[in-house]
């Protein structure tokens, strides 16, 4: 295994480009970036310039990970490039890239189902609680098209991997694999969002592992707020996520897998402020849009919170700060950086202790 960072959100990405920003995470000592759609390397899949992206991650020894894009057809209308890459063909937009993607022999490719909106706080903020259309209706829809593209990802030898995205369950997830075929398809799991979805983390990666083939690797605070549960990310080994249980789980099923820590993104490359993402963990109607959690699983994730509030209250605001306190705090560059190697060492720290195979921390 690997170890390495999320290619887009990597402090000063847009600034420094692809190629500087390999540099980048090669000087904070890791071992690859996963940009998120090869649109973000190229985005008019200039061939020259991602194999120079392609031949510089090489000249450093990372590995370099990509994707495509949304593969919901009721969330795609949201990010118009995809069809447009496609000269308003939206499968040829997605075969050119898978194109250019096996062209640099970059075949595990990143897929999501929707998009968080950050203007809503509570149930609205997903689109599983749209109102238009329904969640199941969402899924035979992106089923659907993840069928059209399936010739094209097996004529290329690649690799559609759906992720573990804040709107979609675990449980989703897999069946979406298993019916389209997991020799086409695949998951990325990313270790904090199933929490959104009142999942344990390592309950859920029990459920992906044989299909795990990318990652996100990050941690999160979940804390209550009255009824609701607030979900905070922060850098790995500062919240409820137990690696020491998953990463044994996901070496286990892929010896090879790369890990690749996702970062909170700095105020100065996209200018906001921290998001409020919400639980309604005790609404009737919430649960119930959650058919596949069992009420074991239910229980371990309210233990999972309560063990975590006693270790904020045991360790002090300074190492655990709550919600309100982590929010408050100005964080750019510096800010992100440390995130990240927060992040590296607890998941080095993890690796060494269970003697996992991750890769020595380059010189």
């Amino acid at each position: 295994m690997r170890l390495g960072v999320d290619g887009r959100k990597i402090p000063e990405a847009a600034k420094r480009g692809p190629v500087a920003s390999l540099d980048h995470g090669k000087q904070l000592g890791l071992d690859g970036l996963f940009f998120r759609t090869v649109l973000d390397m190229s985005p008019t899949l200039d061939g020259g310039y991602l194999r120079a992206i392609r031949q510089r991650a090489d000249e450093l020894d990372m590995y370099l990970e990509t994707g495509l894009g949304k593969v919901n057809p009721y969330a795609t209308p949201e990010a118009p490039e995809l069809r447009q890459i496609g000269d308003g063909d939206i499968v040829l937009g997605f075969r050119r890239m898978m194109e250019a993607c096996a062209a640099i022999d970059c075949r595990e490719l990143w897929v999501g189902t929707a998009n968080y909106k950050v203007a809503y706080v509570g149930r609205y903020a997903y689109d599983r609680f749209r109102t238009d259309v329904s969640w199941d209706e969402q899924l035979r829809a992106t089923e659907s098209f993840l069928r059209k593209l399936a010739p094209i990802a097996r004529d290329l030898g690649i690799h559609i991997n759906i992720e573990t995205h804040e709107e979609i369950t675990s449980f989703e997830v897999v069946r979406l694999v298993e019916s389209v075929g997991p020799d086409v398809t695949g998951i990325v799991f990313d270790t904090a969002n199933v929490l959104q979805r009142a999942e344990h983390p390592v309950w859920a990666a029990k459920r992906v592992a044989p299909y795990v083939r990318q990652t996100h690797v990050k941690d999160a605070l979940v804390a209550y707020d009255g009824d609701i549960l607030d979900f905070q990310m922060r850098p790995c080994g500062k919240g409820v996520v137990d690696f020491g249980a998953i990463l044994p789980i996901l070496a286990a099923a892929r010896p090879e897998l790369n890990l690749t820590i996702e970062n909170y993104e700095s105020f100065s490359d996209r200018p906001r402020r921290f998001a409020r993402l919400v639980m309604e963990i005790s609404d009737p109607d919430w649960l119930a849009a959650h058919p596949d959690l069992t009420a074991e699983e239910y229980a371990a994730y309210l233990d999972m919170v309560q063990r975590y509030r006693q270790r904020m209250q045991a360790e002090g605001m300074m190492d655990r700060p709550s919600w309100a306190a982590w929010a408050e705090q100005n964080f750019h560059y510096d800010e992100a950086v440390a995130y990240i190697e927060q992040s590296a060492a607890h998941i080095r720290e993890v690796c060494a202790a269970q003697r996992l195979p991750l890769r020595a921390v380059a010189a």
